[in-house]
């Protein structure tokens, strides 16, 4: 298991939910609890240190979370990687999507044990998924030269860094909320 000292928590929540006309996601109840608190509870497994990279939101601020703006506008989800990579008080950082209420703390601690590694990945019969995986700073290079090229996509892994990828069974734990369809699907799941 991580502690603070080696490992932060970012939540990514720059996106702005088109789909779901705006709502923030992480306020979303799935169960009794908010999506966000869910998260909290299961991330707090792991480090104290959680941040927000996205939009400044009393949700956010009223849990006591630091928010930070992404460093370049626009750049979706792979800009907020890059952004919580470069401003992380840690050399370390766990990335979720603020969307994904079945983290699982067995998981996430699987995931902070591994050692050198410069990007730990979970990986299912889906893919990759770059929303739920820990980063070093290493990786910060390749991504904001991908993205001055305008290749957004999270899911390429960065080149010249050291990769674990962590075969995972169980893809509830990475379903999000991007839809109503979605939301009404997480709502079942928790049944």
């Amino acid at each position: 298991m991580s502690n603070d000292g080696e490992l932060a928590a970012a939540i990514l929540a720059g996106g702005r939910a088109r789909r779901m006309h705006g709502a923030n996601k992480g306020t979303l109840i799935i169960g009794r609890s908010a999506i966000i608190d869910r998260q909290l509870d299961t991330l707090r497994e792991i480090t104290r240190e959680i941040f927000v990279v996205g939009r400044d939101d009393a949700a956010w601020t009223s849990r006591g979370l630091r928010v930070i703006p992404d460093e370049i506008p626009d750049a979706g989800p792979l800009g907020g990687i890059y952004t919580a990579i470069l401003r992380s008080p840690r050399e370390r950082t766990l990335v979720v999507a603020c969307d994904m209420p079945f983290l699982s703390g067995a998981l996430l601690r699987d995931l902070a044990a591994v050692p050198d590694a410069d990007l730990v990945i979970p990986r299912h019969a889906g893919g990759y998924e770059p929303l739920c995986a820990i980063y070093s700073r290493a990786c910060a290079g390749d991504i904001r030269n991908r993205l001055a090229r305008g290749m957004n996509e999270a899911s390429r892994l960065p080149t010249g860094v050291r990769v674990t990828e962590f075969d995972v069974d169980n893809e509830t734990f990475f379903v999000n909320v991007n839809t109503p369809h979605d939301y009404e699907r997480a709502k079942g799941l928790n049944d």
